[in-house]
């Protein structure tokens, strides 16, 4: 279908890096860029393709490098290197996960910071951490197993939040209630035991 009808544009909220070469987006140097064939946000250099699009009347317009190369017909020759472990795509492990929601993290004693965590039913023991839902790039994975819950908040921290803690690795999160706080908990403690849920998909969070 591609080029043959209009895609369903990414908006740029969801994304912190091109979805294509993954280099974060920077308000003043890089802008996002919409490749008119599949949607997907990219920075100015994975948009610099134009090919004729079926669905705007053959017209020339911007493209990705990937959809350029489908649309033309030609191969890319580089062989698609394997993917490492943070490179695995936010849509497609949230469109699979156990759970999958924003929460706020803090690391040591850095502030917090807002993530899209998701933790995905083919690896039901690994928390993936993204910048945004659409991001083609993990910032972190965290392999909960052996990892201790403390789901007593302190004074100085948030009120919905808990924490992973192992030897001196600690990492901190907030949910934005109570209740999505406690979906999360289910999850983990079965997961630092090295057990998955059963009823996974009563545990989804959109």
């Amino acid at each position: 279908e591609l080029g043959k009808r209009a895609p369903r544009w990414i908006r740029d909220n969801e994304v912190t890096m091109c979805m294509k070469c993954k280099e974060p987006f920077n308000a003043l140097t890089r802008r996002r860029h919409h490749c008119r064939a599949c949607g997907h946000v990219v920075c100015w250099k994975c948009s610099d393709y134009k090919a004729h699009l079926e669905y705007d009347g053959n017209k020339l317009n911007k493209v990705c490098k990937d959809c350029y190369h489908v649309i033309i017909g030609c191969t890319d020759s580089e062989e698609k290197k394997k993917k490492g472990i943070l490179e695995i795509e936010s849509a497609e492990v949230s469109g699979n996960s156990v759970i999958c929601s924003f929460l706020q993290y803090m690391e040591k004693s850095k502030p917090w910071q807002k993530a899209w965590c998701v933790i995905p039913k083919q690896e039901a023991l690994v928390l993936y951490m993204y910048g945004a839902p659409q991001d083609v790039r993990a910032l972190a994975t965290i392999p909960l197993l052996g990892y201790t819950v403390d789901d007593t908040p302190r004074s100085a921290d948030l009120p919905h939040s808990f924490k992973l803690t192992q030897s001196k690795s600690v990492h901190s999160f907030a949910a934005d209630n109570e209740e999505l706080k406690q979906k999360w908990l289910k999850v983990i403690h079965l997961a630092v035991k090295g057990e998955t849920p059963e009823c996974q998909n009563e545990l989804q969070v959109n």
